[in-house]
């Protein structure tokens, strides 16, 4: 009995990960697309169950350590031509910019600003922010369940900037190809706000491209799922593409 003991020790802990080795994983398996285009759908969903749908396309930049991004409202009328510039930093808050056709001038969203609703979405500006292992703090190792029929691993990361919304996230992250299922956010009050769903993932040229996310806020019932669509990677965008001059183009 004591043998059996002992080897079932000795593979758990072969198996067993850190919160931060999971994290680094997740991160390397969506990492090198260099760049993207795509078309993207928002759908919000009321507590009463009534939806408004919102058209997109986004642009992507990849960096070393820091991505920058461009999404641009194409309808319905009220939102068409807003546009949302974000870039990525590692040492300090993103530079966020959302530009309102209406009022004809860019707004800078301040950090103490970025846990706030995105267009009335349930997606926070900080949610928009390409995940960085480097912005959470992590300590022990990750657990190993069941979700549906796939076995993950739950890693818990903590945010390190103060205007984060969050106290935690606890991710759900399949132990085979280390793609997130499932993250749950949890307020300043360290209640679960909201879950955040992760759809069918595409692989384009060998990379990892997820193609629908939804978000379910516990707190007041209302949900905003984002679709994909019409990725392409690696077109050759450079930094140029994505000065703050092209908000109001």
């Amino acid at each position: 009995m004591k043998i059996i003991i002992l080897s079932l020790l000795i593979i758990s802990s072969i198996f067993a990960l850190s919160n931060h080795e999971v994290a680094s994983k997740s991160d390397a398996a969506m990492s090198g697309f260099e760049d993207s285009i795509s078309k993207l759908t928002m759908t919000l969903i009321n507590a009463r169950g009534q939806e408004k749908i919102r058209t997109m396309k986004m642009k992507i930049l990849e960096g070393k350590e820091e991505d920058k991004s461009l999404m641009e409202f194409l309808s319905p009328a009220d939102v068409k031509g807003t546009k949302f510039l974000s870039y990525e930093h590692v040492d300090k808050d993103d530079d966020q910019w959302l530009y309102l056709p209406a009022l004809k001038r860019v707004k800078r969203i301040a950090s103490k600003n970025k846990s706030g609703s995105f267009m009335g979405s349930e997606f926070s500006y900080e949610d928009l922010s390409a995940f960085n292992v480097k912005k959470y703090r992590y300590s022990g190792d990750a657990t190993i369940s069941k979700l549906g029929d796939k076995e993950v691993y739950i890693s818990t990361s903590i945010p390190i900037s103060k205007y984060s919304g969050y106290t935690k996230l606890v991710s759900y992250v399949d132990t085979k190809t280390f793609l997130v299922q499932k993250v749950e956010y949890f307020d300043r009050k360290n209640k679960l706000l909201k879950t955040s769903y992760f759809g069918k993932y595409n692989k384009l040229d060998s990379v990892y491209r997820i193609t629908k996310i939804t978000m379910k806020n516990t707190q007041n019932d209302k949900t905003t799922i984002l679709v994909w669509s019409d990725e392409k990677i690696k077109n050759g965008l450079k930094t140029k593409d994505f000065h703050k001059r092209h908000l109001k183009k």
